[in-house]
Order: structure tokens, then C-alpha cells, then sequence
């Protein structure tokens, strides 16, 4: 994989669902791993261990991966060279699959594997609205990340690693998949206090702000919103 993968081309949701079946991948390796140890010539496991390193030495790349690529091709090979009796003695295979691994598990959650953590989300399905804000967001120097599904969005954020920051998300009402009141009631429930949430919504009601506010969320901005308002108070909400 090149230095050029993006992963805002991603479709929201696609790399955290990628990350989700690679951890899964690797605890499979790892009970293989455990099965070598005592077993080293166990021809279900070498071979249950080649295959799972060939699926991710076929993907992890594809996703911006790169080091854990050469770390399955690696495992891979390796594995093919215990099926036909070379390399490490059947009673070392355990130990040198863990070693392996754990190398793996290490190229995923290395840091500078992972795309940066954008500071805005834009989770909205207007198309010209979605333009205005990235193009405001970036001439402030701002990374953002558009999220056009509601139920996408969930994915996406119900597993998204933040560390220590807390993402700001300008969210709509009605958007498609799951509407944003929903939505945030979700996040709320799954992941209090991780996300600063501006409403930004045509129900501009008493009622309707009143229940966003009442709930938890930052803001509410009524839509149409003017982009100089809404890049002051970004700049508040952001910190920055």
C-alpha cells in the first residue's frame, strides 16, 4: 500500500468494520497459536493458519495497513514451510506463531497506522450544505469527515477511538438510515460525554432545541446557518 491511501474514501463505517473483523482474525491466529504449541505438526491448524494470514495479507494493505500486510506475508510463508517440514522444528512453531501474532496486533494499533482523528464531523445528506462546511472547515484548517447516513453514523462512532479528545459532530435531524435524535440519544446511552453534538436542523421550535439541549448536546444552529456564525462558534466549541 502507497502513502496515498486516504481513508476519507472510504463509505462510513467501512474501516471501522474492517477493524473489527481483523481483531476477530487475530484472536483466531492467536488460539491456532495455542493449538501449534501442542501441536506443532497439526495439519488442521498450519493450515487454518496459513489461510487466515493469506485473507489479511490480501486486505490489511487495502485499508492503509501496510506494515501488517508484510507481517501476515510473513506468517503466511512461514506457515507454508511448516506444512512441507522446513523451518522451525515442530516443537517451536507455537512459540514463533504467537511471536507473530503479536507482531500483528502491533501493526494495527500502532499510531501511525491509524488516520488522524478528524475534529469535525459533518453528519448531514445535503449535498451543497456538506460543500460549504468542508470548504469552510478547511479554510480554517479544521479536518472533517462527512457521515450521510444516520445509521452509518452509529457504526462509525459507536467504535471510533477518540483517546482523550472528544470529536465535534454538526448532526441533522432528518437523515436517512436513523434519524439524529436518535441517534444521539444512542451515543448518549453508549458513549456519554465522548462527543461535543451541535444540532443543526430547519426545526428551529422552542421545543425542539429545548429537547436537544435538555439532553445533552452543545448547541443547536438553525438552518439556513451562515457560515461566519457557524466557524466563530466552532472555533469556541473546537478550542481552536
Amino acid at each position: 500500500m502507497t502513502g496515498d491511501f486516504d481513508p476519507g474514501l472510504l463509505p462510513p463505517g467501512l474501516l471501522d468494520g474492517y477493524l473489527r473483523s481483523a481483531q476477530g482474525q487475530i484472536e483466531h491466529l492467536a488460539s491456532l497459536a495455542d493449538r501449534l504449541a501442542t501441536d506443532g505438526k497439526d495439519p488442521q491448524a498450519l493450515d487454518a493458519f496459513r489461510r487466515e494470514s493469506h485473507r489479511i495479507r490480501g486486505s490489511a494493505g487495502s485499508y492503509g495497513f501496510a506494515e501488517a500486510t508484510r507481517v501476515a506475508a510473513e506468517m503466511e510463508e512461514a506457515a507454508k514451510a511448516w506444512i512441507a517440514g522446513d523451518g522451525a522444528a515442530a516443537a517451536d512453531r507455537g512459540v514463533a506463531a504467537l511471536a507473530f501474532v503479536e507482531r500483528l496486533r502491533a501493526s494495527f494499533e500502532r499510531r501511525g497506522s491509524v488516520p488522524q482523528l478528524p475534529e469535525v464531523f459533518i453528519i448531514e445528506d445535503d449535498t451543497a450544505l456538506i460543500e460549504l462546511l468542508e470548504y469552510g472547515l478547511s479554510s480554517r484548517g479544521y479536518t472533517s469527515r462527512v457521515l450521510r447516513n444516520g445509521r452509518d453514523a452509529l457504526e462509525t462512532l459507536r467504535t471510533l477511538a477518540t483517546g482523550d479528545a472528544h470529536p465535534l459532530l454538526l448532526l441533522d435531524v432528518d437523515l436517512p438510515g436513523l434519524d439524529g435524535h436518535s441517534l444521539f440519544s444512542m451515543l448518549q446511552r453508549e458513549r456519554p460525554g465522548v462527543f461535543r453534538v451541535v444540532f443543526m436542523t430547519v426545526h428551529g421550535g422552542e421545543d425542539e432545541q429545548l429537547r436537544a439541549l435538555e439532553g445533552g448536546a452543545t448547541d443547536y444552529l438553525v438552518k439556513p446557518v451562515s457560515l461566519r456564525v457557524a466557524l466563530e462558534k466552532i472555533r469556541r466549541w473546537v478550542g481552536r
